[in-house]
């Protein structure tokens, strides 16, 4: 007997060896992986929203220029605008976190492969949803705010010169193009952040999920 035909029964013999899973044990796995996915969604998003938060409380308490931003911001009239603006955005977060909760209940309760292949598709779409709101909301509320400050760029740079004594010794075209480009240039870096962010984490999550609905598709076939 050759060596190919050895190693033919050696891999006969483990395969017999090895468990083998039902269609129901397969389904089963795949359903307590894909809730598991769903939840730490629904963790990271309430995570994310009390950073958010903790950070707009502590930052103007620990930095003298947000502080001074703060300030410029009240006195360009922008205080209650940025409140409504943030009650918003807490409203929608909200409702995105109760979207994932319900997601992850479904997926959990689930029954049947094709129900849970719908509750999938639907978490994906939830997440695709969040991100893209996140990130246009925090792209258009920036842009927004620099249109408002141009508008207003003579009481803006009145305000600066007397909070940064650096800005009194220039002329108010210089500022105005020193500021506005470090905006967008600060604005860029920042939604930079947010997508890198957003592709990491929920990223590698729905990579996750992904390969369980591919998973399920070869199940129903």
């Amino acid at each position: 007997m050759d060596e190919l035909e050895l190693l033919k029964k050696d891999w006969q013999k483990r395969e017999q060896e090895l468990p083998k899973l039902s269609y129901s044990d397969i389904y089963k796995m795949l359903l307590k992986k894909s809730s598991s996915i769903v939840k730490w969604i629904f963790y990271i998003s309430i995570v994310e929203i009390v950073l958010w938060t903790v950070l707009a409380l502590v930052t103007p308490n620990v930095s003298e220029n947000f502080k001074i931003s703060n300030q410029i911001n009240d006195a360009m009239g922008l205080h209650n605008i940025l409140i409504a603006i943030n009650i918003i955005n807490y409203l929608v977060f909200g409702l995105f976190i109760y979207l994932f909760y319900k997601n992850h209940r479904n997926i959990k309760i689930t029954d049947s492969v094709k129900e849970l292949m719908k509750n999938i598709l639907k978490t994906r779409k939830t997440v695709k949803y969040f991100v893209i709101y996140n990130v246009g909301a925090n792209a258009l509320i920036m842009l927004a705010i620099n249109i408002y400050y141009y508008l207003n760029k003579d009481h803006l740079f009145a305000l600066m010169s007397e909070k940064y004594e650096g800005f009194s010794n220039i002329s108010q075209e210089s500022f105005a193009s020193v500021f506005f480009l470090a905006q967008f240039v600060i604005g860029l870096l920042f939604i930079g952040l947010i997508i890198l962010f957003y592709r990491v984490v929920y990223g590698i999550l729905l990579r996750r999920l992904n390969r369980n609905y591919k998973e399920l598709k070869k199940i129903e076939m």
